[in-house]
């Protein structure tokens, strides 16, 4: 049974589920290869005494309150105990530098911050001297901090056991504290990636984002008996939704891996049933696949591409309840038992019920690959300006190219350019500090401004074609949507990035980053030796694969009228991988094309000069800190290009 819509803040949905099944397990963490678990009854006591000990530290109402680190069950409890005195929490990425620190600790006046631990301690102490309003610094994993001796530095041992003081004295605090929550109050404040320049603090209320994980949970009748993975970054608005806002509005059980790197073993162990996952994680579950298949038998991989492509025909239809055949049945039936089964198995996904993807677009490739294993993957579209849910797909109405229709509650309609525009009760109260972005993204009517284009099919189902900006056309009026041809680019294990032109030029070009645990695994197959990935991404066999990969993405291409003469006529494989430390990337693994464009415009030129190659320095960041530089001459290579297939009449 879900809490009743008279619990209208994340810590009364707290209190309902400790009231409603006190005893059921709320959340869970693998430590030293052990599960931990909390009851709700445990998590709100928890809870309580963290908001009591931010009290004595003099947290009040209204103020913000940092939190970095992985997903930990403290860091969580640490949210919900900023909600309960009224404060707002500020997730921030684990993985940023100290310097995209400053920027949001200054622009939201941060006073206090929740840290996993002593790297995070590290990067916020080294930013103290530019922040002075700076003053408490919690931590959760004390290692390595034992002789750390700065003022405002406290465990959250020390905070945990001062909020017990203070209850133990006024048992009732946070309880009428908690009372005075409103739904209209603000609940959290997420930083945008900044993909175009400066995040920017959107502010989401209670209402915001209770009333659309509700419209999720309703539509794909969420209970409290379901598992969460709980592995993306915590300053991700699509992990809060699923990993928090949902959570407290079902009341199910989430979980958190020990380490990044073990998600995939965790995941297996816990088999959540119901899963989210950005393109890139699922393209890196793919390598991994296609890497074991591989090293597999000869038998065992005519196999693997049989069924495989029993699969691509029979697996999303079974899934839509469409009409198969007998013959067709039975050969999937077999498929399953050899091959599905246990690839799922081998994903973790066995008891997943429903999948999510969104962050970007997915190559329609890579989106039928795990529809076809049986795997109830859908579509997702939405913002953190929009609290997510904005467009999802019906189950037995999935379609590979559009994202679904609207979810209830959302309105949408298109501006004459194809932009998207978004009415909904998730909408966002505003950008933080940024009253003229604010008027910019949302009119007076409350119409959002995506800066996405799209059209809707005849079904009624939203097509994202891609970032309005970035939609072009090729100087012969071709349509140039260059994370369609990315996504295509990415489907193959062996390139892992990929960076489209061709705005206004007479042909598209593109960057590549090769997928270093598959060609590596390829190059040690081939007995070929490699010093690192710059020394890998020059070898001539090394071209001669990704050129194959191209190849068949042209091919593929050739058949589409709109897009055959979009085809990828000339490309290099670049010398480092692109990279968030160096501003390549957002946090969330998004390309920042225009900057990548200028920062690599000597390159650029040299593709549509007809240079053959180019000789390059590029300025690095290591992960110490320190700042270097790579050269290198990287050859400029020709596609294989194809002739546009006529459509028979």
């Amino acid at each position: 049974m879900n809490p009743p819509p008279s619990a209208d803040t994340f810590p009364r949905l707290l209190a309902q589920h400790a009231q409603l099944r006190p005893n059921a397990t709320a959340i869970r963490e693998k430590d030293l290869g052990i599960w931990q678990s909390w009851t709700w009854q445990q998590m709100l006591q928890e809870v309580s005494e963290v908001a009591a000990g931010l009290m004595q530290a003099g947290f009040k109402r209204g103020e913000h309150l940092a939190i970095i680190g992985e997903n930990r069950p403290r860091l969580y409890f640490t949210m919900t105990a900023v909600q309960c005195l009224g404060g707002i929490p500020v997730p921030m990425y684990q993985d940023a530098a100290a310097s995209e620190m400053a920027f949001v600790f200054e622009n939201a006046e941060i006073a206090f911050a929740v840290v996993e631990d002593q790297e995070q301690v590290d990067k916020v102490l080294d930013i103290r001297a530019t922040v002075p309003h700076l003053k408490q610094i919690f931590y959760d994993d004390a290692r390595g901090l034992r002789h750390y001796q700065q003022p405002g530095l406290q465990s959250y041992e020390a905070l945990r056991d001062s909020g017990q003081q203070l209850l133990k004295q006024q048992p009732a605090a946070i309880t009428e504290e908690i009372t005075q929550g409103r739904a209209t109050d603000i609940a959290a404040m997420f930083y945008t990636s900044g993909t175009t320049g400066n995040a920017k603090g959107v502010v989401l209320g209670y209402d915001n984002l209770i009333s659309a994980g509700r419209a999720g949970a309703e539509m794909e009748t969420l209970t409290s008996k379901e598992e969460v993975l709980a592995y993306l970054p915590m300053a991700w608005i699509g992990q809060n939704i699923f990993s928090y806002t949902q959570w407290l509005v079902c009341g199910f059980t989430v979980n958190c891996p020990e380490s990044a790197a073990t998600v995939n073993a965790d995941m297996r162990e816990i088999g959540p049933t119901y899963y989210f996952a950005p393109p890139r994680v699922l393209e890196a579950m793919l390598t991994q696949v296609m890497i074991r298949m591989e090293d597999a038998s000869a038998i065992k991989r005519r196999m693997f591409h049989y069924f495989m492509g029993v699969a691509r025909n029979v697996g999303g239809r079974l899934l839509d309840r469409e009409p198969v055949s007998g013959v067709d049945r039975l050969l999937y039936l077999l498929g399953d038992w050899l091959v599905y089964a246990p690839l799922r198995n081998s994903l973790g996904m066995s008891r997943v019920r429903v999948a999510y993807t969104a962050g970007e677009a997915i190559g329609p490739d890579l989106f039928t690959f795990y529809r076809s294993l049986g795997i109830n993957l859908k579509q997702l579209y939405g913002s953190t300006e929009t609290s997510v849910f904005v467009c999802v797909q019906e189950n037995g109405g999935v379609k590979a190219d559009t994202v679904g229709p609207p979810v209830k509650g959302v309105e949408i309609k298109l501006t004459d350019a194809g932009e998207i525009l978004i009415r909904s009760p998730g909408l966002f109260r505003e950008y933080y500090k940024s009253p003229q972005a604010t008027r910019d993204a949302k009119d007076a009517e409350g119409w959002f401004r995506t800066g996405d284009a799209g059209y809707f099919d005849q079904g009624g189902h939203l097509k994202i074609i891609d970032r309005a900006k970035d939609v072009g056309r090729l100087a012969d009026g071709t349509l140039f949507a260059p994370k369609y041809i990315e996504n295509k680019l990415k489907f193959s294990p062996t390139i892992k990035e990929a960076v489209a032109f061709g705005d206004q030029r007479d042909r598209v070009t593109a960057f590549i980053n090769i997928d270093m645990d598959a060609v590596g695994n390829w190059a040690e197959r081939h007995n070929l030796p490699y010093a690192g990935y710059t020394d890998l991404a020059a070898k001539p066999e090394v071209l001669a694969l990704v050129r194959d990969a191209v190849g068949k993405v042209n091919a593929d291409l050739a058949s589409d009228p709109k897009l055959a003469n979009a085809q990828v006529h000339r490309f290099i494989v670049l010398h480092k991988e692109l990279d968030a430390d160096d501003d390549e990337l957002t946090r969330t693994r998004k390309v920042r094309r225009g900057f990548i464009q200028s920062k690599f415009d000597q390159l650029v030129d040299a593709m549509y000069g007809g240079l053959n190659e180019q000789y390059v320095e590029t300025a690095v960041k290591f992960e110490d800190g320190r700042t270097g530089q790579i050269s290198a001459t990287l050859k400029i290579i020709d596609a294989e290009v194809f002739a546009a297939l006529k459509k028979a009449a």
